[in-house]
């Protein structure tokens, strides 16, 4: 099984993300992120195999002195991968890739799914992660025309095994 290492939304700044969740999922057969029962995230970091108190160590040594994380959102992206995956864009600023950098500091990225990894790495906070093919042209054009802002405060990091998700570790960060 997979883990991850995720900055994630446990207060009410979370509810435009819940709004995009619950408005893509019409998009798909079934609502894919209401039904992995975790809050709306960014993943930092994926590994396939690691042992997990050395993704505890790693969390720990990242976020145990960290503030709360706030996070600006502009739009809708989307990858194309089996199903095309939709998610809210962050505007993208230091502190986010300065949170990455340092957590592949602690874990030496050769171990992290290539799509995590420094240099390949899209922020992203996944709105719906299972579009099928059928149904991309209308969700793509969705996305394009969604022009949402709003502002996210992640108030807790943690590691988890999924699927389905499981937390291993959790730090809750220190209010601004």
């Amino acid at each position: 099984m997979p883990y991850g290492i995720s900055l994630k939304c446990l207060n009410e700044t979370a509810s435009p993300v819940f709004k995009l969740w619950d408005e893509a999922a019409a998009l798909e057969e079934t609502a894919s992120m209401r039904a992995l029962n975790y809050p709306p995230h960014l993943t930092l970091a994926v590994y396939q195999e690691l042992a997990s108190d050395r993704l505890a160590k790693a969390l720990e040594s990242v976020f145990c002195t960290r503030s709360t994380v706030t996070v600006n959102f502009s739009g809708i992206g989307y990858f194309e991968n089996e199903f095309l995956v939709l998610w809210a864009r962050p505007i993208v600023d230091d502190t986010l890739f300065l949170l990455h950098a340092a957590l592949h500091q602690e874990i030496d990225p050769a171990y992290c799914h290539v799509h995590y990894r420094p240099g390949s790495w899209v922020p992203h906070c996944t709105i719906a992660a299972k579009v099928p093919k059928p149904k991309s042209e209308a969700a793509i054009d969705w996305a394009n025309k969604n022009r949402i802002q709003f502002s996210v405060n992640f108030d807790a990091a943690d590691c988890v095994r999924f699927p389905p998700v499981e937390i291993l570790s959790e730090i809750a960060l220190t209010p601004e």
